[in-house]
Order: C-alpha cells, then sequence, then structure tokens
C-alpha cells in the first residue's frame, strides 16, 4: 500500500551510526534551508496562528466578566466557577490534547493537522454564537470544541519550524510565540468594543471569521523537501505506523520525567490571573483601565519570548535554571498580587510577570531538546502538555469556587502563586541524575544531546531504537 511522504523533522546535523545488513556507515541529516521566502512565510503563518489562538485564549477574561455577570443576574449558583470553567477547558483541551496533535501530525501530515484544526475552531465559534449564554452547551463548543481545534493546529504551528530553521530555531520560536503576545493586547479592546455595541454572539462570530485564517495558514506549512521521506511497501503496516509515532522511550529518560512531572504542578495556578485580574480589579480599584495590566503581561511575556528565546540557542545556559527561576518570580509576584492597593505597583507587577510568563515559555522547547534529542523533541513536549492540561483546567474553577464563598481574591492568588514555587522546587530533583559516562553529549547550537544508534531495516524512512520504530518529528 503506497502512503503519502511523512514528515521528518530531526533538526541535529550530528551523524547518526546506521546498521544497515550487519555494516556500520555514518549517515549526514540533511539540514533545514534556515532562510529564504518559503521558510519566513512558514515563520508568519505561525506566528499568526499562535496569535490567533491564544490572544483569544488569553482573552477570555472580557468574556468572562459578560458571562459571569449574566449567570449571577439569572440567579444561578457559583457563577464565578462556572463562568471560569469555560475558558478553562479551552486551555486545558489545547494542552491535553497535544499528546494526539503529536500523534495525527504523524498520520495526516503537518498541513493537513493544522487545516483540519483551524476548521474545527472556526466551527466551535459559530456555534458558540448561537448559545452565549447556554453554559452548558458553551463547555462543549467554546471549551473542548475550539480547544480541539487550537490543539491541531497549535502543534503543527510550532512543529514546521523544525523543517526550515535550525541555526536560530530558538529565536524563531521567540518571534513565533509573541504573536500571542501581540494579540492579546489588541484583543481585550476589540472584544469589549464587539460587545458592547453588537452583543457577545456577534463578537463570537467575528472571531470564527479571525479563526478561519488558521486553516489559511495551515495550508503554507508544506514540509521541507529535505525533511521529508517515504515509507517503503514492505514497512507501512499499522502496527510499524503505531509505533513510528509512539514511543516510550522519553520516560526511560529520568531527567524527562522530573522535569514532565513537575510543570503540571507549576502550572496549577498560571491561568488564574489570566481569567480573573480583569474582576479583581473591578473589585479593588475605581477608574482604571481593568484590561491594562492584562495587556502589559502581554506585551512584556513577548519581550521575555525573544529575550529567553535568544539565550537558549547560547552553547553553556542552563535552561532548567532559567526556567526555575521564572516560575519562582512568578509565583511571588502572584502572590503579591491581591495585596497590592495602588494601581501603579499593579501594572509593575504585571509586566514583572510578563516577562517571567515569555521566558518560560520560549524554555520549553530547548529544553525538551536538551533532555530528548530532536527525534523524541515533539512527543516530549506534547507528552508534558497534556500532563499539564488538567491542573490548568481546574486552577481558575477552583480559584472561582474560592472567590464566591470568601468574596476575596487574597487565598484563590496566593494559591496560585505558590503552585510555581512547589513546581520549580521539585525541579531541583533533575539535578539529582546522573547521565550514564558512555553517553556523550552533542552540542548543536548549545543545544546538548544524546547520540542515538539507530538500525535500519528494509526501508532508511524508519528508524528503530532499541528495537522500536521512531519517527523523527521536533517541536
Amino acid at each position: 500500500m503506497d502512503t503519502e511522504p511523512k514528515e521528518s523533522s530531526d533538526l541535529l546535523k550530528a551523524r547518526n551510526t546506521v546498521e544497515t545488513n550487519g555494516k556500520l556507515k555514518s549517515e549526514d541529516l540533511k539540514d533545514p534551508p534556515d532562510g529564504g521566502v518559503r521558510a519566513y512565510s512558514v515563520m508568519v503563518a505561525s506566528f499568526l496562528t499562535n496569535g490567533l489562538f491564544f490572544g483569544v485564549i488569553n482573552s477570555y477574561s472580557v468574556i468572562y466578566t459578560v458571562l459571569e455577570n449574566h449567570l449571577k443576574n439569572e440567579g444561578i449558583s457559583n457563577s464565578e466557577s462556572r463562568a471560569a470553567l469555560v475558558g478553562a477547558l479551552t486551555m486545558g483541551t489545547t494542552f491535553f490534547l497535544s499528546p494526539l496533535s503529536g500523534v495525527l501530525t504523524g498520520v495526516l501530515g503537518i498541513r493537513l493537522t493544522a487545516v483540519l484544526g483551524g476548521t474545527i475552531a472556526t466551527a466551535a465559534l459559530l456555534l458558540s454564537s448561537f448559545f452565549v449564554y447556554n453554559v452548558g452547551v458553551l463547555y462543549f463548543t467554546y471549551g473542548i470544541m475550539y480547544g480541539l481545534g487550537a490543539s491541531f493546529a497549535y502543534t503543527p504551528s510550532l512543529a514546521i519550524l523544525g523543517h526550515y530553521f535550525k541555526k536560530h530555531l530558538g529565536l524563531v520560536n521567540g518571534v513565533v510565540t509573541v504573536g500571542s503576545s501581540i494579540f492579546t493586547v489588541i484583543m481585550p479592546p476589540l472584544m469589549e468594543y464587539m460587545i458592547l455595541h453588537h452583543g457577545l454572539d456577534w463578537l463570537l462570530r467575528l472571531l470564527a471569521v479571525f479563526t478561519l485564517g488558521t486553516a489559511v495558514c495551515g495550508f503554507i506549512f508544506k514540509p521541507a523537501p529535505s525533511m521529508v521521506t517515504k515509507a517503503s511497501r514492505e514497512d507501512d503496516s499499522w502496527k510499524s505506523l503505531l509505533k513510528s509515532i509512539v514511543n516510550i522511550q522519553i520516560w526511560k529518560n529520568k531527567k524527562y520525567r522530573f522535569w514532565a512531572l513537575s510543570m503540571p504542578v507549576a502550572l496549577f495556578g498560571y491561568f488564574v490571573p489570566y481569567v480573573h485580574i480583569k474582576k479583581f480589579i473591578e473589585n479593588n480599584f475605581v477608574d482604571v483601565n481593568t484590561n491594562l495590566p492584562l495587556q502589559c503581561i502581554a506585551v512584556t511575556s513577548g519581550l521575555g519570548r525573544l529575550i529567553f528565546g535568544f539565550l537558549a540557542d547560547k552553547p553553556g545556559v542552563d535552561r532548567i535554571l532559567l526556567q526555575q527561576i521564572s516560575f519562582y518570580v512568578i509565583g511571588v509576584l502572584t502572590i503579591i498580587l491581591p495585596f497590592v492597593n495602588k494601581f501603579g505597583i499593579l501594572v509593575a507587577i504585571a509586566l514583572g510577570m510578563g516577562i517571567f510568563d515569555g521566558a518560560f515559555i520560549a524554555l520549553i522547547g530547548p529544553i525538551a531538546f536538551e533532555l530528548c534529542g530532536g527525534a523524541y523533541a515533539a512527543q516530549a513536549i506534547g507528552c508534558m502538555l497534556g500532563l499539564a492540561a488538567a491542573p490548568l483546567s481546574v486552577g481558575p474553577p477552583i480559584a472561582g469556587y474560592i472567590y464566591s464563598i470568601n468574596k476575596s481574591y487574597t487565598l484563590p492568588f496566593v494559591l496560585a502563586g505558590i503552585s510555581p514555587l512547589v513546581g520549580a522546587t521539585l525541579m531541583f530533583a533533575i539535578r539529582l541524575q546522573r547521565v550514564p559516562s558512555n553517553e556523550e553529549s552533542i552540542n548543536t547550537n548549545g543545544i546538548a544531546v544524546r547520540p542515538v544508534s539507530v538500525r535500519i531495516e528494509k526501508s532508511p524512512s524508519l528508524l528503530l531504537s532499541n528495537g522500536d520504530a521512531n519517527q523523527q518529528t521536533n517541536l
């Protein structure tokens, strides 16, 4: 059975030891083009995809305020937690389905998966516009369905970068993820204007039109010719396909295990300020721009992504330590937040939170490369985000529930700030894990990876490591 070409995006130039019919030889992996019109078109499309999706997700506090007020006026109990759950489900579903998105990328290809994601998300927003105050329906349409589409488009938008960039991959990742920061600045005032003059239903329809653009961007995600291989007839079976896209190698890496299990703890309270900060400001300040702190977080988060994306490309940089520092700062500032009684100080805290928010996001990809190598980076990131989905989803509703009991955001924000402190502390366990002395490190643009011995049988397109087939894809 003939198949479509599969994407292979190993970013490591290191020469792999390849065994063919019992004879060892070296094989050079082709480099990504690292520039050109096509490469920069892909970067812009990825930028827009990240911006459109996370601009909407991060600005949910605008919709939350309207929805929560409506539920309260209807006399519905726990209106805060019910309204918060809609947006939290979106973020949680986006991350929870990242592993599935990675699998679909291996089966359908990067381009088709991204187009499918954009189409599903567009349909979700369009359906939501007809049920704007029906929370039960919004849980599915705006929460799960839109999150599903965002996940299917988000993972390919990052994975495709490895097909076109290598030397400055960290910086390019930073540029692309700045899209969400820029759109988070633009979206809140636009969303408020639409709600005020046209209603929540027409806002969702406008967002559906914007989101359709992500499906168009998906068509640009064509894998680079140098990164495409074609499987042979003999190896093309469902069993070998499953092995090529799902593997357990990353979980044999103790350092990765500690990192992947620490991140969900650190991210438990991450989305709480994004959802509740607007309501917090309305309760504690008068005659101020309630969107300004969220916009400040977005602006400096973009700056942080660029700065720390650039640093991640530098040899000798301790990326895990930088991410720990980021979580410590975010945690402390979140704890301080409810005790601030001057709006100027609140804005300053938001600026600081944004810088280190961008830092931890920009470091996710380079850390995955460092711990797992290029062959496993995409699935390593997908699995970590999948584990983080539940904490991300339950954090804001729990904060809303605590607020509904105490009528104060002090305890919710303090608890939200403690979780990144605990997660960052758990990451010290990574440093206690010893690397076997027989494993040499290869440094590629500052990313230390272990050389992988692979064996090829029948077809050079499927690489076998320790007997398991493995598709090479990267974020």
